[in-house]
């Protein structure tokens, strides 16, 4: 029995009987209005569930969206003259333009610093609805907002205007809910667990951190459009940053990454005190602490706790495992699939990379080794976009590739590991390893099907299919290991990075490594492998290039170059005599 099975009918009954209660039973004006303020509340908080919760990114500001959404309805509906559903969409099309800017503006920001500038946006706003009159009426506010007139049904009645607020807040939350599981909800994820390793494995994180702000905004401003038709009054106060404050613990008490949690938080905060009014003078005090203690000992929201309670989700049957492609098949071998010409990168007076040539046969398994900072990883940083070259280019297959984003990199066909292994903890291993089948112009996944597809492909090449429904988190470090390759093989590379995989792993599990890629060579994908351990680098590689101060020093095949007197050098210090001999 999983949370799921239990508590989705319940929720499913609770919501028809919510809508259908205020209209057979009626409430007094102070419950409607309780009610009513619940439910437009929770539609801001599931906005910011998109962009906190999915997203991860702090945003203290989610009452200017409410107040822009609200202001629209009031100015298009008193002094546009508009109709209340146009004068609406005015509000909602408002907050989403400012959500977008402020995403777009803060794309490098991060953590305190993305706090701040989200809590100066709401200060500047709520400055700006107190201070222009003509337009806001001031501190005084804006009286007499209509209520619609939809569908032929006249909504004046505050019990009907209830229902049509929980109906909307159902259908938002109904999306919200849709939309974790998506290309764009798990790209919300990827960039919210590790955003480096989103953007390497293919997605745009410029785009994702964008529509969330966007999509946040336009909920907020939903919900604040509905909020001013039902009381017909509002005022700037009522978007303040202590609003703001209130829609982020209503969010962290109910379950930031969870639309439940987020209903469930909102009617918390909101409803609680009223529950506790029986304690008269001392019902603040116990509402204080009992917010306090939900959230010191529940981090995860109210929800995570019941999800918990009900035990881990029933593995999924993900359907058919089909064998997975690999390779390039229409390439032919000894083709030069990724060509480095006199590439560079300095870092101020740093020259970690001084003009490095290499050229990586198609089907092939090219090493690069050297000395501890040689400029081994600052080369796989830069293929893979995390770095722009000083100077120099880089081609794969013939495209020229140097210079771009990681996401387009990861289009081109560039999948890459990485030393210290970087996924997405707080997902299941498929949807790690679906995120990676997602990667933009993927031809053996061009549908979310054929992704999900891919992506169990993947793992049954790698032995972890029968992992897929576990959190990676709980998986021993080799798994993991595992995990990151299958990540990588499900985006169809036609060139895979290897940033010491064997790291970290003990006797047996490099030898699983080892076998793994052997299979991968055989099936005639390109790699390009970066390892300290020189026995897996002889056994798997076809050519070595080796590294020393930013420089090659030497090429060749492994019975050449492991003999080199320059690599012998940089790995000793000096040229042994028999090998100067």
């Amino acid at each position: 029995m999983t949370t799921r099975s239990i508590l989705v009918p319940l929720l499913l009954i609770a919501a028809a009987a919510s809508v259908i209660w205020p209209l057979v039973q009626p409430m007094n004006g102070y419950l409607l209005n309780l009610f009513m303020q619940a439910a437009t509340y929770a539609m801001a908080v599931l906005g910011l569930t998109v962009v906190l919760g999915y997203a991860g990114q702090i945003s203290i500001a989610q009452a200017a969206f409410f107040g822009l959404g609200a202001y629209g309805v009031a100015i298009g509906t008193t002094m546009l003259h508009l109709p209340f559903m146009l004068a609406l969409l005015l509000g909602v099309a408002v907050a989403a333009v400012f959500g977008a800017i402020l995403g777009a503006s803060t794309l490098k920001l991060g953590g305190h610093y993305l706090a701040m500038v989200t809590i100066s946006f709401q200060q500047i706003l709520t400055l700006v609805l107190t201070n222009w009159i003509g337009l806001t009426n001031g501190p005084d506010g804006i009286r007499n907002i209509p209520r619609p007139a939809l569908f032929g049904i006249s909504w004046q009645d505050s019990d009907r205007y209830l229902a049509l607020c929980l109906v909307v807040l159902y259908a938002v939350g109904t999306f919200v809910w849709w939309l974790k599981g998506t290309k764009l909800g798990l790209g919300m994820q990827a960039v919210r667990d590790n955003e480096l390793a989103a953007e390497v494995v293919g997605v745009d994180t410029y785009r994702v951190k964008v529509t969330a702000f966007c999509l946040s905004a336009l909920l907020g401003g939903l919900g604040g459009g509905l909020f001013a038709g039902g009381f017909g009054y509002i005022s700037p106060d009522q978007f303040s940053f202590g609003e703001s404050v209130v829609f982020l613990t209503m969010v962290l008490l109910g379950g930031a990454d969870a639309a439940v949690g987020s209903a469930v938080g909102t009617a918390l905060l909101i409803l609680l005190p009223e529950w506790l009014r029986f304690l008269r003078g001392a019902y603040l005090a116990v509402y204080g602490l009992a917010v306090i203690l939900i959230m010191v000992f529940m981090p995860t929201g109210l929800w995570g706790v019941l999800s918990r309670l009900f035990g881990p989700p029933k593995r999924r049957d993900h359907g058919v495992v089909e064998a997975l492609s690999l390779g390039d098949p229409d390439g032919e071998d000894g083709d030069l699939l990724l060509e480095i010409k006199g590439l560079a990168k300095h870092f101020g007076g740093l020259k970690a990379l001084d003009g490095v040539d290499i050229a990586v046969e198609r089907g092939k398994v090219h090493a690069l080794i050297g000395p501890n900072g040689s400029g081994k990883t600052t080369m796989l940083n830069v293929l893979s976009g995390i770095y722009r070259p000083t100077r120099g280019e880089v081609r794969v297959d013939g495209v020229k590739v140097s210079g771009l984003p990681p996401h387009e990199i990861a289009a081109a066909g560039v999948g890459r590991t990485f030393q210290n292994i970087r996924l997405f903890h707080s997902l299941t291993v498929f949807e790690n390893v679906v995120i990676g089948a997602q990667r933009p112009r993927n031809p053996a996944a061009a549908t979310p099907d054929q992704a999900r597809r891919r992506a169990l492909a993947a793992l049954e090449f790698v032995g972890m299919a029968g992992r897929a429904d576990i959190k990676v988190a709980s998986l021993p470090y080799g798994h993991q290991r595992l995990v990151e390759i299958a990540r990588a093989l499900a985006g169809n590379p036609t060139l895979l990075l290897l940033d010491e995989p064997a790291a970290g792993l003990n006797l047996t599990e490099k030898q699983e490594l080892v076998g793994l890629l052997k299979r991968l060579a055989h099936h005639g994908l390109t790699l390009f492998l970066i390892d300290h351990d020189m026995n897996l680098v002889e056994q798997m590689a076809d050519r070595i290039t080796v590294l020393n101060f930013g420089k090659r020093i030497a090429e060749g095949t492994p019975a050449e170059v492991l003999r080199h007197p320059d690599v012998i050098a940089a790995y000793l210090g000096e040229v042994p005599d028999h090998a100067a001999a």
